[in-house]
């Protein structure tokens, strides 16, 4: 489902540890995923909901090139994405196995998906980067994905990276990793995570003029009551 277009600036003006710190406030500890970092044509933070594909350990009857061509294949899960969304791939953090190469990520790239977010790791690294669809995943490996894993299906709760992503769930992608926002939650979040960025701005400038962080940062009472003053006045 495609986000609204007020909750997607919101999120995309705010950064991964902004919306972690406003996660927590909300007992969501499990939200940043181990693993995923960003590797190609990831300069620029993403936001997108969770298509979700999980992969398990290879066993040698299913894991073979022939399945490429099965109707339960990453060929067929790709071409069901609906575009903007971002492809979360549970691989189990396994490293020696590359769960897409360039070819699969130009076809991501030209259904319009606006990212991969991944535990494992990718193959052909030089052409994926040239097929400039942003990917964050934990490195690069020669071999295919049958080398070490069995591709198993799409659209069904995952865990990547430690965390429990569920399809639809929304997903932030930028310099400091991934992480994922419970659907029910994202609106309230958002406009969290913009209100702390508002306040930790006006912080900083407090820092710049030489201010000491005990009472300011976290604001104490008399703090944030000047902190509302004054940026009501602007």
């Amino acid at each position: 489902m495609p986000l609204d277009k007020t909750l997607l600036d919101a999120l995309q003006a705010v950064t991964t540890a902004t919306l972690t710190t406003v996660l927590l406030k909300k007992g969501i500890r499990r939200c940043w995923m181990r693993g995923p970092m960003p590797r190609f044509a990831a300069g620029q933070r993403v936001v997108g909901p969770a298509f979700t594909l999980r992969f398990v350990p290879a066993r040698e009857d299913l894991a073979t090139p022939e399945s490429w061509s099965s109707p339960t294949s990453t060929r067929a899960a790709i071409e069901a994405m609906p575009e903007g969304c971002i492809a979360v791939v549970d691989a189990m953090g396994v490293q020696d196995a590359g769960i897409f190469g360039d070819i699969l990520c130009a076809r991501m790239k030209k259904r319009g998906v606006a990212a991969l977010v991944t535990d494992g790791v990718v193959r052909d690294g030089e052409g994926v980067d040239g097929t400039g669809l942003p990917v964050w995943c934990s490195g690069v490996a020669a071999p295919a994905s049958v080398a070490g894993l069995t591709f198993v299906g799409w659209g069904e709760p995952v865990g990547c990276g430690g965390v429990a992503v569920y399809p639809d769930d929304i997903v932030v992608a930028d310099g400091d990793g991934a992480v994922l926002i419970p659907a029910a939650l994202a609106e309230e979040v958002a406009l969290a995570a913009v209100e702390q960025e508002r306040l930790e701005l006006w912080i900083m400038r407090e820092v710049d003029k030489g201010l000491p962080l005990p009472g300011l940062y976290p604001p104490n009472a008399e703090t944030r009551a000047r902190y509302e003053a004054e940026t009501n006045k602007a």
